[in-house]
């Protein structure tokens, strides 16, 4: 029962094409990192956020992560599309937890 969370958020370097990176991802978010050789404990530093739906960058260079999942949802609404069946469970909980999004509250 529980969802790929790779399908939804992926993760690129800077210097590599992003076009790479969408292949086989229905809706989600490309976190583009920059291409530096940390230490193996350090996190990445990541230089924008890349919104993707079917397959194709639709929103590029977007400056931090809740804007992008937030422009992903508005995409996704006005649209009109179904959530993947394989992220169906990850969707549902951003809506209805972080974005306070209910079916009740939509009619």
């Amino acid at each position: 029962m529980r969802d790929e969370s790779k399908s939804f958020l992926r993760t690129c370097l800077d210097m590599q094409p992003r076009e790479n990176h969408v292949g086989g991802m229905k809706m989600g978010v490309l976190i583009i990192v920059e291409d530096d050789v940390g230490t193996v404990d350090s996190i990445p530093n990541a230089r924008f956020f890349t919104v993707v739906l079917e397959e194709q960058i639709v929103i590029d260079e977007v400056s931090d992560l809740p804007t992008a999942v937030a422009l992903l949802f508005g995409l996704v609404y006005a649209l009109n599309m179904a959530y993947p069946k394989e992220l169906k469970y990850t969707f549902e909980t951003i809506q209805k937890l972080f974005m306070c999004l209910d079916k009740k509250s939509l009619f």
